[in-house]
């Protein structure tokens, strides 16, 4: 099968429509066998870093081969014994708001601290589809205009370009770490946590809080315990406003007025149903009435009230329902902020929890249908140490499923995994993150920019399609010529020699024949743009 006419672009969009298709068929029919036909160097390394990390930069095999596997691993776990590249360190000191706690963001950037108030509607919300392609909570889901305050003239254009400044740090913050940060599976597990725990960055006030939502409730606990991330992101004000807690609210209680009207049962069924214990896990609908119960009075704080532990959380006892509740079977005697406290304790350490874990970090890290043996041993771990996520990562890394060759190169990338991983595989610099951004976008996966708290799929079906392979030649073809970015302007093109050795040369023998036949200048968009660099 001969592809290279079809790289002669600049070209039409039918032509790279048609190499899409081509690249497609190949993507469908690729088995890691044809990868491994003659593998130039070790393809158990080589599926390290492609899992450990958002794929192998120059140097990365060599580094591993001379250190080993389980030092690479250990040393991966534990990011703060790896020294954060000078780059990245003096790009993050030029981010003026990426240490700015929810509220200080707002002090500075946003003078209207309330989110405008938004009715509840229920039927819609119990009624819900579980089609993973229908947004599951069309009611929350604001536009971008919704993003603008209503009153004062003068106030939208100071929130606008506030939160458009903290938002564009936000993304460079994350995309300079992920593509040039040494502490890779740090980086890994933040999109993978992040995505988890979905935050939407076009509700209301979520865009001034989505960056510090990730430096504040995600960031720290990617190795800790589980139960310690679930409350971060509980307490964390984007979280609040994103899933409406902050207005949830006992109607029989004195500070029940005004927009605080009633129960609002939106974050207590996303966080059973995607947080702990999955959909299948034994809950009933009046145990979210009852876990909503437990969250009345879960907010924030106006912004003069500083919170000296960074966050803008706060606890209004008058709108909590205080009666004793029985949760999961399981007595909460009357109380107030403790009430949560243990229900997130029931949720964090239920077996049901463990499992809707252990299946998710196996399909993101083995398969798209894990091996069910492997997310037994994963759960297993899980309630053995308390939710520890490290050590659950440790079990995955060294289980005989993560290490099966059946599964070397059968994940097919998400757009934001294939951009990540050529910017590390070509060594090229970004300077210019918005291109980055926009090329997400083009491919449906903008950061911070998924609408539904089930967050983005991870799975080929989600992503793979004609229009998807052809954005992918498209960027492919633009970064290889070094002309991705505006900004980058010195960028020589890619020396595909270089690219087929950062990658290992696993290449099956019709991309081999491509390579081979193609001009230089060609050599390294068909590398980039190969199925086998569509999979990790």
């Amino acid at each position: 099968m001969k592809i290279i006419p079809c790289l002669h672009f600049v070209p039409s969009v039918c032509r790279l429509h048609k190499l899409g298709m081509l690249v497609l068929v190949l993507c469908l029919g690729l088995s890691n066998a044809s990868c491994a036909n003659t593998p130039t160097t070790d393809a158990k390394i080589l599926h390290l870093i492609n899992r450990l990390s958002f794929g192998p930069s120059p140097g990365d095999l060599e580094k591993v081969k001379s250190m080993g596997v389980d030092p690479y691993i250990q040393q991966q776990l534990s990011p703060q014994s790896i020294p954060e590249s000078w780059s990245v360190n003096q790009r993050l000191q030029s981010l003026s708001t990426l240490n700015l706690t929810p509220v200080e963001l707002l002090v500075k950037y946003q003078k209207q601290p309330q989110p405008r108030p938004r009715p509840l509607n229920v039927t819609q919300r119990q009624t819900r589809g579980r089609n993973p392609q229908v947004s599951p909570t069309p009611q929350i889901v604001e536009t971008p205009q919704r993003m603008q305050p209503p009153s004062s003239p003068q106030k939208p254009v100071k929130s606008q370009v506030g939160g458009r400044l903290i938002l564009t740090q936000a993304v460079e913050a994350r995309l300079v770490r992920g593509i040039e940060s040494p502490r890779q599976l740090q980086e890994v597990m933040v999109d993978f946590w992040y995505n988890h725990f979905n935050v939407f960055a076009g509700k209301d006030l979520t865009p001034f809080w989505v960056g510090a939502y990730e430096q504040e409730g995600i960031r720290p606990h990617v190795f800790g315990r589980f139960r310690d991330l679930l409350e971060a992101t509980a307490r964390h004000p984007a979280m609040l406003v994103y899933l409406d807690n902050w207005l949830n609210t006992d109607p029989n209680s004195p500070g029940s007025k005004g927009k605080f009207k009633g129960l609002n049962e939106n974050y207590a069924r996303e966080l059973m149903e995607l947080h702990t214990l999955g959909v299948n896990g034994g809950y009933t609908q009046q145990d979210v009435i009852v876990l909503a119960r437990i969250f009345t009075g879960w907010g924030f704080s106006h912004p003069s009230r500083l919170n000296p532990a960074g966050y803008n959380f706060a606890f209004d006892s008058q709108r909590h329902d205080s009666s004793a509740k029985i949760f999961l079977g399981k007595t909460i005697a009357p109380g107030g902020i403790e009430q949560a406290e243990k229900a997130l304790d029931i949720l964090a350490r239920s077996p049901a929890t463990a499992n809707h874990i252990s299946y998710k970090l196996a399909q993101y890290f083995v398969a798209d249908q894990p091996p069910p043996s492997l997310v037994k041993k994963l759960s297993r771990r899980f309630l053995e140490t308390d939710g520890n996520i490290r050590a659950v990562l440790e079990t995955l890394f060294r289980s005989e499923e993560f290490n099966d060759p059946k599964y070397y190169n059968a994940k097919f990338k998400t757009p934001y995994e294939y951009i990540i991983s050529a910017y590390r595989a070509t060594g090229i610099p970004v300077k210019n993150t918005g291109s980055v951004l926009m090329t997400l976008r083009q491919m449906g996966m903008p950061l911070y920019g998924c609408l539904t708290p089930d967050g983005y799929k991870n799975t080929q079906e989600a992503w793979l399609s004609p229009d998807g392979m052809t954005k992918r030649l498209n960027f492919a073809t633009m970064l290889s010529k070094g002309n991705n970015d505006k900004k980058n302007t010195n960028q020589d093109m890619v020396n595909p020699d270089q690219l087929a050795a950062t990658l290992g040369n696993r290449f099956s023998s019709k991309t081999q024949q491509a390579i081979a036949s193609n001009p230089k200048n060609l050599k390294a968009a068909i590398i980039l743009g190969s199925p086998e660099f569509m999979y990790h």
